[in-house]
């Protein structure tokens, strides 16, 4: 038998052992619904089909075994999840398709970047600076992929050293998505939903800036350590002068592009100010895009850039805690697996939460799922101290999207994977990942500390 033939039939086996086991204290509908969840999270670690797929089984099965309604279990379409979701994938394809994105990489670079240090560094300033610009890490990072590859050629950079590019191209997308609410459109907004607590642009930008730009820092620290060059690297500047030549003056669909990304910052960080939830700005500002007159940029074809697996996918993650929580799932797993006194310092529990969701990812793989298992289980736990969800929910998410091992602990990564990606393999990426483990322990510290000065805890 296969890995994907083993995984099915260990995803099956997981499902009536859980069923089978006397689980005190749980009612039918939360035991129906862990080992339903169990078996997803074994069939999506054994990658047994395309994680759509098992996601699309898994809310089949909640609907059809009766564990929830479909007002429950598709609860995330009725917020505005899933749209702002939706409006992020189109502003991406919009600004990467236009060239704006490719200009602006490129005008950076050749001003900027003179050697190998200075490469990794110009990669996670972009990155920072393309988060705001480009909702979404995957079309962000493959743009800047595409970019650094004539980065690489011009240079005259080894085979050996090429992939040490790419590893940090995708590797910078982890911590620094997370710097702006709209910096990765489909987790960021989730790990919100799943503390319960509303949290507008700018609040998000308060709480998670610091943060998340000191793991940026640490991890690009890291590569220039774990990963010298080979030999001496020059960037050759004349041969990207002429590549940025070649793009041609300032289209039109890069000038419309270029307002309707201003307009669309000005909107995300006045959000508490008008009111209007982010997910409908985006998305509203996503279709206006497409009119004629004061569009132009999105056509029919934009449709495409929309995955349906990546939605499909996310709407089961996002069950998994929202079902978790009506059916006791969540608190039951909170009281089983968790200690059982909450520490009362903030630190000894920021490191307590780092430790379990390590612990889980480790074994579960997927972000999403990890984070719908873990963010209410944690939330749950914390409750008799009187401290913001929104505060535990970002810590836990943070442990779980900075930390991974191996490619398919973290998608970023996993899509990154391989020579028509980023060029880095499995090795890279544990060679990486392991020492990033500590950066987790650190991130959490700080924003145990960063969340009490600026009163979230």
């Amino acid at each position: 038998m296969n890995k994907r033939t083993i995984g099915f039939l260990s995803g099956i086996a997981v499902f009536f052992i859980i069923y089978l086991l006397p689980l005190s204290g749980l009612q039918w509908a939360g035991h129906m619904c862990l080992a339903l969840t169990l078996m997803t999270v074994v069939w999506w670690a054994t990658q047994v089909a395309q994680p759509a797929y098992v996601g699309g089984i898994y809310l089949m099965l909640l609907i059809i075994l009766g564990v929830a309604g479909p007002e429950k279990v598709f609860a995330s379409w009725t917020g505005s999840t899933m749209w702002l979701v939706i409006g992020a994938y189109l502003i991406a394809g919009a600004a990467k398709d236009s060239g704006l994105g490719e200009r602006i990489a490129y005008a950076f670079l050749i001003k900027f970047v003179r050697s190998y240090k200075g490469i990794i560094v110009s990669i996670f300033v972009l990155t920072f600076i393309m988060a705001l610009l480009i909702p979404h890490p995957w079309p962000r990072a493959f743009l800047l992929m595409s970019v650094m590859t004539v980065v690489a050629k011009s240079a005259n950079i080894s085979k050996e050293d090429t992939p040490k590019i790419g590893l940090a191209v995708f590797a910078a997308s982890c911590p620094l998505s997370m710097v702006f609410l709209t910096g990765d459109s489909s987790l960021n907004p989730l790990a919100v939903a799943d503390s319960g607590v509303n949290c507008d642009f700018l609040s998000w930008f308060k709480y998670m800036s610091v943060p998340m730009i000191i793991a940026g820092i640490l991890t690009m620290v890291l590569i220039l350590l774990l990963f010298k060059p080979t030999r001496e690297i020059s960037v050759n500047v004349e041969e990207l002068k002429e590549k940025q030549k070649s793009l041609g003056p300032f289209s039109e669909k890069e000038k419309r592009t270029a307002v309707w990304l201003v307009i669309a910052i000005a909107l995300w960080m006045t959000d508490s100010l008008t009111g209007i939830n982010i997910g409908w700005l985006t998305l509203i500002v996503a279709l206006l895009m497409s009119m004629p007159v004061i569009g132009e940029v999105l056509t029919a074809k934009s449709w495409s850039g929309v995955p349906i697996n990546v939605l499909i996918f996310l709407t089961s993650a996002i069950a998994i805690g929202t079902v978790g929580g009506a059916t006791g799932m969540n608190a039951w797993l909170a009281k089983t697996i968790l200690p059982s006194s909450v520490p009362t310092n903030i630190f000894l529990l920021a490191l307590l939460i780092a430790v379990v969701s390590i612990i889980i990812h480790m074994f579960m793989g997927s972000v999403i799922a990890v984070m719908g298992v873990c963010i209410p289980a944690m939330v749950a736990y914390t409750a008799p101290m009187g401290i913001s969800p929104l505060a535990i929910s970002l810590m836990v998410f943070s442990a779980i999207n900075i930390h991974y091992i191996l490619p398919f602990h973290n998608l970023a990564m996993l899509v990154g994977c391989g020579a028509d990606a980023g060029g880095y393999s499995q090795k890279e990426c544990i060679k990486l990942g392991v020492p990033l483990t500590a950066v987790v322990f650190i991130v959490v510290l700080v924003e145990a500390a960063w969340f009490q000065i600026t009163g979230l805890v």
